[in-house]
């Protein structure tokens, strides 16, 4: 009887740190920020869905929101009900994994692993329950597994990747006359590294001098960037998570010694850059959403369904930080959002 009593106590005290670990705090489920429409009922099916967020910043906001809105609009067309347990796990990499636990003991229908880390703590605790990873970089990089457009498991997704090629194109339209380009990217993500070592032979043959500058994280950021901007004409950042919630410290050390950031999205261009080639989020959420309803309802093949990618790539421009570093920015660039 003791030992029962103790087992209880200690399954009750697991519960509730997974309950408490990696709150959504103010984001939005779609279920309640989308209600059924007067008249429209609920009794078709009802699928809870868990979503694992690596950390809060425009681009991964916006992948989620679209994930949302299009998986709740389309459930309710048919009927059906659709949950959301969102949870954000505040960039700690171990959260993930406590998050993901989570909704694999509650069985979730699906799980939405919002950036590679989470898609890789997501592929490690379940083989049955479908996945759907999104702003993931490189599948295979961040499985750790040769990709060949599906998994042949439990998993797919939507890729964020911008033409890399055209992104170093993009840089050399814009400061063609630079000399020496630095790389920026957080140790700690290995599609921030995959990016670059695509990208950097692509500027080397255009001519300029690379550096690499890694940080481990938030840290020792400022330092790195401080030693980067002594010894770049132009800097380059990747579609970079860690960069992307900390685009401030960025930003104070770039900025006033007139050394301008090309970015590999939109939020990080907000936050600190010049000049983006960039794909709508929101998009790519969206269509994320139609392969969850096609595999919830229509009961798609998950292990068959390829990859897929932003159909369209924007050039953007921050006009801020541009007037301010006195840039003028071609013809066939659109203005980043206002934040």
């Amino acid at each position: 009887m003791k030992k029962r009593f103790l087992a209880a106590l200690m399954c009750g005290a697991m519960a509730l740190s997974l309950t408490a670990c990696g709150s959504g705090g103010d984001q939005p489920k779609a279920d309640d920020a989308n209600p059924p429409a007067e008249g429209q009922t609920t009794g078709g099916k009802s699928f809870n869905i868990g979503i694992c967020q690596l950390l809060q910043h425009d681009a991964l906001d916006a992948a989620t929101k679209g994930f949302q809105d299009k998986l709740t609009e389309l459930a309710q067309a048919d009927g059906n009900e659709v949950k959301f347990d969102y949870k954000n796990a505040s960039n700690d990499v171990p959260t993930c994994s406590t998050i993901i636990n989570g909704f694999v003991s509650s069985n979730v229908d699906l799980i939405l692993a919002n950036a590679s880390p989470a898609l890789s703590a997501a592929a490690s605790a379940t083989d049955t329950i479908p996945i759907l990873g999104t702003s993931i970089t490189d599948y295979g990089t961040a499985l750790d597994m040769d990709w060949t457009g599906t998994s042949g498991r439990n998993i797919s997704g939507t890729a964020d990747l911008a033409p890399l090629d055209e992104q170093a194109a993009m840089l050399h339209e814009l400061f063609p006359d630079a000399k020496n380009v630095g790389l920026l990217y957080c140790s700690s993500e290995a599609n921030s590294a995959y990016q670059i070592s695509v990208i950097q032979p692509i500027l080397e043959e255009m001519g300029y001098t690379c550096t690499v500058y890694t940080f481990s994280d938030s840290n020792d950021l400022a330092s790195v960037a401080t030693n980067m901007v002594s010894a770049s004409d132009v800097i380059y950042v990747p579609t970079d998570n860690t960069v992307a919630g900390n685009t401030e410290i960025i930003k104070n050390i770039t900025l006033p010694a007139k050394v301008p950031v090309v970015a590999g999205e939109e939020g990080i261009c907000k936050g600190c850059g010049v000049a983006t080639l960039s794909i709508s989020y929101d998009e790519l959420g969206r269509v994320t959403g139609e392969m969850a309803y096609d595999i919830l309802v229509n009961g798609a093949d998950i292990s068959t369904m390829e990859v897929k990618f932003s159909p369209t790539f924007t050039k953007k421009y921050n006009k801020a930080i541009c007037d301010e570093l006195g840039i003028t920015i071609p013809d066939g660039y659109e203005p980043t959002e206002e934040a």
